[in-house]
């Protein structure tokens, strides 16, 4: 089964169960509403969950998001989430508008310009008010691509490219 991130739990908060978490996903009123349910991994690149939960509410909160599990009233059972990654099942993915993809989507895709592959997509980096894609090149240091409409031109997921213009100063 194939599990995507939604989210880092970074702390506890308070003495009522409470937890700290940085959302990853841009669905965030879907994966923490009551009643959501999401798995616990200890870390991003495990496969198998540490446990499932359901969620009892949750509110925006600086940036961030305090969330409250169904059956967690006190700290002493949280504590352990520390650190940890929520996830969700493949399944209870969004359905997305055309022209809309999931970034897991993207990774492994070529990058194209000027109908030449100059690498492959390694990986997404978020921060700040654009995502960087990493494109891992041949014989050459990664290259970071911001993600605006005049850098990345067209993603094509059927074809497994993206068509890019390198800004100048980039490479």
């Amino acid at each position: 089964m194939n599990y995507f991130n939604v989210a880092k739990i970074v702390n506890t908060r308070g003495l009522r169960g409470e937890l700290k978490v940085i959302s990853y996903t841009d669905f965030p009123e879907e994966r923490f509403k009551s009643g959501a349910e999401l798995q616990i991994f200890k870390t991003e690149k495990d496969e198998v969950p540490v446990q499932t939960v359901t969620v009892k509410n949750a509110k925006e909160y600086k940036g961030s998001f305090i969330v409250t599990l169904e059956g967690m009233n006190s700290i002493n059972d949280v504590e352990k989430f520390k650190g940890m990654i929520l996830k969700v099942e493949e399944d209870q993915l969004q359905d997305l508008e055309e022209g809309e993809f999931y970034l897991h989507q993207i990774i492994g895709l070529d990058v194209i310009e000027n109908d030449q592959k100059i690498g492959t997509i390694k990986e997404v980096l978020s921060y700040g008010p654009n995502d960087v894609w990493v494109v891992e090149r041949p014989n050459q240091n990664d290259l970071l691509l911001p993600y605006l409409k005049d850098v990345i031109l067209n993603v094509d997921l059927e074809q497994g490219a993206v068509q890019v213009s390198v800004p100048e100063g980039l490479d």
